[in-house]
């Protein structure tokens, strides 16, 4: 089966026609600053994917896909449409100069639900369907901070996929975009301006009275140039789990009322991940990354996500989940202020570094209340939509989603889950053990 869709991604990579989009009026130049916090995401990209079936897409052409986005999207969002530039000091930033955003169109011998088996097999399939080039790859001045990918399939379904820089914005201002996309279609005009949030504040006391002090959330690396990758000591694999809506109520069912599914699943894994480590130690301290902002529809893209540690005083292989669950509701100490000072001290003094988030430490990522299902092309809601991380640390990323029923609405409350886990190779086969066995989860 992995030979096969080895086969078949190559065949669809030999069929990709790209293109640009720009916003059909002229922004005039603007510069977007990039905060601290954005260019401590620099090397981390969000990947999302979003299957139709031939009834939402029948009769669209690529000009079809793309004219919204002249006309509407990207006059909007402006900044999707900008590259990196740096100034005199070196610090990177946004020049808003209608570059425009990379297109990707291509054709595919399988049909949707082919390709969705074999993604059950092998999660790699999704990297064929949204396009895969960092930052820097080709020239850092003339790299597009977004990709969409149009892929067609045999049975006249289509997918859609976004690569979008995460120093742009989070997960939630990357489904955000994809969503007004998908509303220009329908002929829905957005605002003509997005909101601006507020600049992070400074913490307090500042920072800069302890030079060596580093975030625990974050990790310093050795600078990586123009070419904005993450170093990876070890294969990094993803693959997505699938939880029922029983399964996630019988694990509600002795939590307190306000324990949600990110709590209980990321104390699952947590406690199994920490029996399958050499070193207890690795685990003993995670990080969480959660939403800030409920709020997301008419906001400017941005890195709004509340990054926090919690640390366990003891084995975690050996606590109840329900005591994990307690930790991560109420132990978590918010570190977004340290990574605000010390990436703007590491900007403006020692160039020799650069820092990675997800996967510094083992990272909990809360998507319950992300938006991928609202998504709609003609009326119809994706088949399919998952969302990924790719530059991920060697010590992981676990992404909790909403699964196509979860809630009466789509709104993330009720339902099932998919959660989307990116670690090195040998302990994610472990891992899928552990799930299956103790907990039957696959």
């Amino acid at each position: 089966m992995v030979a096969a869709t080895t086969k078949n991604i190559d065949r669809l990579k030999s069929s990709m026609r790209l293109s640009s989009v720009a916003p059909g009026t002229v922004t005039g130049r603007k510069v977007h600053e990039l905060t601290n916090v954005d260019l401590a995401m620099k090397l981390h990209y969000i990947k999302g994917v979003y299957f139709f079936n031939s009834d939402a897409v029948e009769g669209l052409t690529v000009f079809d896909l793309k004219k919204p986005m002249v006309i509407h999207l990207l006059p909007l969002y402006f900044v999707a449409s900008g590259r990196i530039r740096r100034s005199e000091t070196g610090r990177p930033f946004i020049t808003c100069n209608d570059a425009g955003v990379r297109i990707v169109e291509a054709r595919c011998d399988e049909t949707v639900d082919e390709w969705l088996a074999m993604a059950m097999e092998d999660d790699s399939t999704f990297d064929g369907l949204a396009y895969n080039q960092a930052l820097g790859e080709t020239d850092l001045d003339f790299s597009p901070l977004v990709f969409i990918q149009f892929t067609w399939f045999k049975c006249g379904g289509m997918s859609v996929g976004i690569s979008w820089a995460n120093v742009l914005g989070d997960a939630f201002s990357a489904s955000t975009f994809i969503n007004h996309w998908g509303k220009t279609m329908a002929g829905l005009v957005p605002h003509k301006s997005l909101h601006v949030p507020d600049r992070p504040a400074k913490s307090e006391p500042p920072l800069s009275v302890f030079p060596n002090l580093i975030p625990n959330v974050v990790k310093r690396v050795d600078s990586v140039g123009d070419l904005w990758l993450t170093p990876n000591n070890c294969k990094m694999k993803t693959h997505t789990f699938h939880v029922q809506a029983e399964k996630i109520n019988h694990f509600l069912s002795n939590q307190r009322s306000e324990v949600s599914a990110f709590e209980v699943l990321s104390a699952i894994i947590w406690r199994a991940l920490s029996k399958i480590k050499e070193d207890p130690e690795e685990t003993r301290m995670v990080t969480l990354c959660t939403n800030k902002s409920r709020e997301r529809e008419f906001e400017f893209p941005s890195n709004r996500m509340v990054w926090s540690i919690v640390k366990a005083d003891s084995w975690v292989a050996e606590a109840e989940v329900s005591e994990l669950v307690e930790l991560i509701l109420n132990k978590r100490e918010d570190e977004n202020g340290m990574i605000e000072e010390v990436t703007g001290n590491n900007e403006t003094g020692e160039k020799s570094s650069d820092f990675i988030a997800y996967g510094a430490k083992l990272t909990f990522v809360n998507l319950e209340e992300i938006n991928i299902y609202g998504l709609e092309l003609k009326g119809q809601k994706p088949v399919y939509a998952n969302y990924s991380i790719n530059g991920v640390g060697d010590e992981g990323v676990v992404l909790v989603l909403p699964g196509p029923k979860c809630g009466k609405e789509g709104d993330g409350v009720n339902g099932d889950r998919f959660v989307t886990v990116v670690m090195p190779e040998n302990q994610l086969a472990q891992l899928k053990v552990e799930l299956k066995k103790n907990w039957s989860i696959a």
